[in-house]
């Protein structure tokens, strides 16, 4: 069978996307903008509930244009995997963590598999956007789905798509990022293209799920030794008395060869953090050492540390000791200007000044309270950031560079800073207040 022989409406293939979280949920939009039926599915009632009401629960999304979305009768949510049976196309968008050994968790991949196969039909494109490791695709997700009793390439297709999410980009959207799709055959190929031009602007096409999913680890890889690199010299400038901002401002004036990369607390966010320990896990299969990007990654995950050990040398520096010190972390999120905290460093931060014995508070307007997660079992929420509570405590610390935070007036009513991001660069006056990390 043909995908195009299933079609009802050649123009716009319905679509079942589950996930609703940050990659599911901006697709799913997209797809109803661009005129197609979609049933969004997710395990967490809580989330078809609210878009079910036109309300968001992902902050750089406005409730508005859910309710929009929904009012156009093309967006339903469910629970239901049974739902998918009338779908044209199905697209995964779930989790991909690490386990506790740095190893892949494919637990929801593989879950999400089994629960597709049972309502999988003849003529169904399946979709992965999971970003995992090459061979993900063919070799688990496939035979999950044939476990139906559909043979992959003759009476389903099957492609992998990477999302290329980035929350709270201002310049790029899911509609305008180039969409990477490739598939088990060149029928799948044409299948994915055709459902996805409904949503992006731009369909690049590869020869096999292997080069997408390659693809999608290589961006972040690219991206993650490049920032062990900054970090790497960060440390370093600062054990020579260099400012590392100025050093990077300098270099970027080079119209030529060099890109500029910005030093931080740490990695956080699903990807960067995550997705080069997918390809060193792939590699020891082919007995392939990655020692550059295993050394990337291990400079990148120590970044929290060095940060609580600038945090004591400045207190130090004034008389005081971690121990007994208040310190009120600012910004939580892994980036600015969204409600996101995985794998961000503010955690591991707090984590490193609770075992010196510091009293650790947080504020983040995006973020107002945390759960459990693997870095912590505390449940703080945010405090309030006023003059009095600011003044009230021994250092405070900049982790995530919220647009929405006035820094002159961090500066002049805290007694210390310590700013991961050179926040405070523009700041007028206190800036002997000012420690860089």
């Amino acid at each position: 069978m043909k995908f195009s022989e299933r079609l009802k409406d050649p123009e716009h293939p319905s679509v079942a996307i589950i996930g609703l979280g940050y990659v599911g949920l901006p697709l799913a939009l997209e797809f109803v903008r661009g005129g197609c039926m979609v049933t969004g599915i997710d395990v967490d009632p809580e989330k078809p509930r609210f878009i079910s009401e036109g309300r968001s629960y992902l902050k750089h999304i406005p409730s508005e244009r859910i309710a929009e979305a929904v009012g156009t009768g093309l967006l339903r949510t469910t629970t239901d995997f049974s739902m998918m049976k009338d779908s044209d196309a199905v697209i995964i968008c779930v989790p991909t963590p690490l386990g506790k050994s740095r190893e892949p968790d494919l637990s929801y991949v593989i879950s999400t598999g089994r629960m597709v196969s049972r309502y999988l039909q003849p003529g169904q494109l399946v979709v992965l956007e999971s970003t995992t490791y090459p061979g993900t695709t063919r070799e688990q997700l496939v035979p999950i789905l044939e476990e139906s009793g559909l043979k992959a390439g003759v009476d389903f297709f099957t492609a992998f798509s990477p999302e290329r999410e980035d929350p709270g980009n201002k310049h790029f959207s899911t509609r305008t990022i180039p969409k990477l799709v490739g598939a088990l055959t060149a029928e799948g190929v044409e299948a994915a293209k055709k459902v996805y031009s409904c949503a992006v602007d731009n369909v690049v096409t590869v020869s096999s799920p292997e080069v997408a999913e390659m693809a999608k680890i290589t961006e972040n890889t690219y991206r993650a030794v490049n920032i062990a690199l900054v970090n790497e010299l960060k440390m370093l400038a600062t054990r020579m008395g260099v400012d590392i901002w100025e050093v990077i401002g300098a270099a970027s004036t080079k119209p030529f060869g060099y890109t500029p990369f910005y030093p931080g607390p740490g990695l956080g966010g699903h990807c960067i953090p995550i997705d080069p320990f997918y390809l060193t896990w792939k590699a020891h299969q082919f007995e392939m050492p990655t020692r550059f990007i295993e050394l990337a990654g291990e400079i990148n995950t120590a970044m929290p540390d060095f940060v609580v050990s600038v945090i004591t040398r400045a207190l130090n520096d004034r008389r005081k000791s971690v121990n007994g010190s208040r310190v009120i972390i600012l910004g939580m999120a892994y980036k600015p200007d969204i409600d996101d905290i995985r794998e961000t460093p503010a955690l591991k931060v707090m984590d490193g000044l609770l075992e010196l014995g510091a009293e650790v508070d947080y504020n983040d307007p995006y973020v107002g309270s945390i759960g459990q997660t693997r870095q912590t079992s505390r449940r703080p929420v945010s405090v309030d950031l006023t003059k009095e509570a600011l003044a009230g405590y021994d250092c405070a610390v900049i982790i995530t560079d919220h647009s929405c935070y006035d820094y002159q007036w961090i500066v002049d009513n805290s007694s210390l800073i310590v700013d991961t991001r050179n926040a405070c660069s523009e700041v007028a006056r206190g800036m002997e207040k000012v420690v860089k990390a």
